[in-house]
């Protein structure tokens, strides 16, 4: 099976599939861009990807959820897993800190790391990477006082230096990755008696109304439906229009959870279940 992820190797996407890849004979695809690898599963370039789609200090990762709004019916989330994040300050050799005069990383990690950041590194600008690989393949090739947030892998990779691990604002920092796969394609068994996840987006007709949204989500609540994440983002139509993506406590054959989304889908002009998936435990692995 081919694996796509958001790459290249030494991403803390990589160090996530890894993690939680099936036993088996897999060809790993790596990936430039999210909305690339979502991409590559809607085309059936891989059968199987894996994407961030939460921080624990940044919140949800953007690029997915565009990424998942724009695939149409195609694209499926089948599963969730959650990995421990520990960032490492990366240098081409060693170097002080006081030295330091760019600070180079994706912008997640960057928002994850901003505190030492401004404290630590004070004489430093920052520069977004497409990638915490890339930022050290950038670091590796620049002969100067550069830096980059990144994976322990990645600085092995590039033979640079790890001048400091644990650079991140809050320990215990975690990111939420989904697998996805494309619509009807193989999905996982759910064990049995396993929690289920649903997420949903939505959008549309009814939305400048006086309490639109309320009467949307009280379709769960007087059902009895948990709702774990509520997430808004512009439809790039002006101000004021938005969808809302709706992560879900049970599956979405269960039958408040169904009603709720049917109730749901009476008020807006758009709704899709992005996946039905088993809910991540202790250690970010299925419970």
């Amino acid at each position: 099976m081919r694996f796509g992820y958001f790459g290249p190797e030494g991403t803390f996407t990589a160090e996530a599939l890894h993690a939680a890849m099936p036993a088996g004979e897999h060809e790993l695809v790596p990936l430039p861009t999210i909305h690339d690898t979502v991409t590559a599963v809607h085309d059936g370039a891989v059968e199987k990807a894996l994407v961030p789609i939460e921080n624990s200090l940044e919140g949800s990762v953007n690029a997915t959820l565009d990424a998942l709004a724009s695939s149409g019916e195609s694209v499926r989330m089948v599963g969730e897993t959650v990995h421990p994040i520990r960032h490492c300050l990366i240098a081409r050799g060693a170097l002080a800190l006081d030295d330091v005069r760019r600070v180079v990383s994706h912008p997640q990690p960057l928002g994850q790391c901003a505190q030492f950041i401004r404290e630590c590194l004070p004489g430093a600008d920052v520069l977004a990477a497409a990638s915490t690989a890339e930022a050290v393949r950038l670091v590796a090739a620049e002969d100067g006082p550069w830096v980059a947030v990144g994976t322990r892998l990645a600085a092995e990779l590039h033979g640079c230096t790890v001048l400091r691990e644990g650079v991140e604002d809050v320990a215990g920092n975690e990111t939420r990755f989904v697998w996805l796969t494309v619509a009807g394609g193989e999905v996982p068994s759910p064990r049995e008696g396993a929690p289920g996840k649903t997420s949903v987006v939505f959008w549309g007709a009814g939305s400048d109304a006086s309490g639109w949204l309320v009467r949307c989500l009280s379709e769960f609540a007087r059902r009895g439906v948990n709702l774990t994440r509520i997430e808004s983002r512009p439809r790039r139509e002006g101000f004021g229009h938005y969808m809302f993506f709706v992560d879900i406590d049970g599956w979405e054959h269960d039958d408040a959870v169904r009603a709720g989304i049917e109730g749901v889908a009476a008020h807006v002009g758009h709704l899709r279940v992005l996946g039905s998936y088993e809910a991540a435990g202790p250690g970010g692995l299925p419970r």
